[in-house]
């Protein structure tokens, strides 16, 4: 599963997260399918890679504030479309995930029930859906490679993929194989460190370091509460992704023209 991980400097949480096989036997392409967090501290080194994958495509899950507060650093011959939704994909303050549920936490059990509870509601946040639509019409067009992030790739980002992966029925175990590779892809422990730092500005000091470790990182049932969420309201994935996203049966013999060997 490592080998997957693209090593970055100042990038947390790249990596290809094609590979995988789907119904009917059929595998997701490598080298065409990458993820990633916000790429502000992108070294040159890691804008040589970026450069190198040739990317088509980035769709970038932020909302406003974070795109302003973080922008993203790009190789000199960056071609790519960048798709976005306007407003707040997060909470209406424009807190990411990981802040947003930050808020009355102290304890690392206290951080996982809250990031937990979150994932309930993130199907349904209504910017973040218009993003989500964005994502898989540019799937189905399948016009070169593509990188989807927000800003630590692990949440929204997290979901996004998940999503695209539970359409093709990619086996559930390999599902969260790939949503817990966010645990231990790149230098998690700068990244926690970065998110403990607004965190903290936010809360104050009381949160412990337990506590924004969890923050920081992710659990299976997380993915899963996201996905019973959708089951519970829609009856499936599918009936989520077509009525909800858009995701119609032209566009998922598109996206399976394109992104399956």
């Amino acid at each position: 599963m490592e080998d997957r991980i693209l090593p970055m400097e100042g990038i947390h949480n790249f990596r290809d997260y094609g590979g995988y096989l789907t119904r009917g036997g059929s595998r997701f392409r490598t080298g065409l399918l990458y993820r990633s967090g916000q790429h502000l501290d992108a070294t040159p080194d890691d804008l040589a890679t970026v450069s190198d994958l040739k990317l088509t495509t980035v769709i970038d899950l932020r909302g406003d504030s974070e795109r302003m507060n973080y922008p993203c650093a790009r190789p000199e011959d960056f071609q790519a479309q960048i798709l976005f939704a306007p407003g707040e994909t997060a909470d209406r303050h424009g807190n990411v995930p990981h802040v947003e549920a930050a808020e009355s936490v102290r304890t690392a059990e206290q951080a996982s029930q809250a990031m937990a509870r979150l994932y309930r509601s993130m199907p349904y946040r209504p910017n973040l859906i218009a993003i989500f639509r964005l994502y898989f019409d540019a799937l189905a067009k399948g016009d070169g490679a593509s990188l989807i992030h927000c800003l630590a790739g692990k949440d929204r980002t997290g979901l996004a993929v998940g999503l695209l992966h539970k359409l093709f029925d990619v086996h559930d175990d390999d599902i969260q194989a790939d949503y817990m590779l966010t645990n231990v892809a790149g230098n998690i422990d700068r990244r926690i460190a970065a998110g403990a730092i607004a965190i903290r500005r936010n809360y104050g000091e009381q949160i412990e370091d337990d506590a924004i470790r969890t923050l920081m990182s992710v659990e299976a049932r997380y993915l899963e509460n996201a996905f019973a969420a959708i089951i519970e309201q829609h009856g499936s994935i599918a009936a989520y992704a077509e009525e909800i996203l858009d995701v119609t049966k032209d566009k998922m013999e598109e996206m399976e023209a394109h992104l399956l060997d």
